[in-house]
């Protein structure tokens, strides 16, 4: 099993993408609301991926991250974030932070676990 862990305040867009990832059948997800969740979650669960949202109230995405590259046990996680900011200038701040990649969103139900899947083996 591919454990993935979704990060985004939007419980909608959290339920459209925790049920588009689970549609692969090898892809175990967990999602939750907030970074300070998901620092907890991480630590505790080790996810192979993170899709992490960047614009959340209190913690984003970014510092988020951060925190994770500090603790040793989620240092080495890959992480991908979640956004509507999909400028080429956005994008290359995220990849210049350490993220695995960038997704857009909206993101496409359909295709969401296959883009995961090509981050991973990417």
């Amino acid at each position: 099993m591919i454990r993935i862990l979704y990060v985004d305040d939007e419980a909608d867009i959290r339920e459209v993408a925790q049920l588009s990832l689970e549609l692969d059948p090898d892809l175990e997800v967990r999602s939750c609301a907030s970074g300070a969740e998901g620092l907890e979650l991480a630590a505790g669960w080790r996810p192979n991926l993170i899709l992490l949202d960047v614009m959340m109230p209190g913690m984003d995405g970014p510092t988020t991250f951060a925190r994770l590259r500090e603790q040793p046990e989620t240092a080495g996680i890959p992480v991908v974030f979640i956004t509507a900011r999909t400028q080429t200038q956005e994008v290359q701040r995220f990849r210049e932070l350490g993220a695995r990649g960038v997704l857009a969103k909206p993101f496409d139900p359909m295709t969401l676990a296959d883009q995961v899947r090509a981050l991973l083996d990417g």
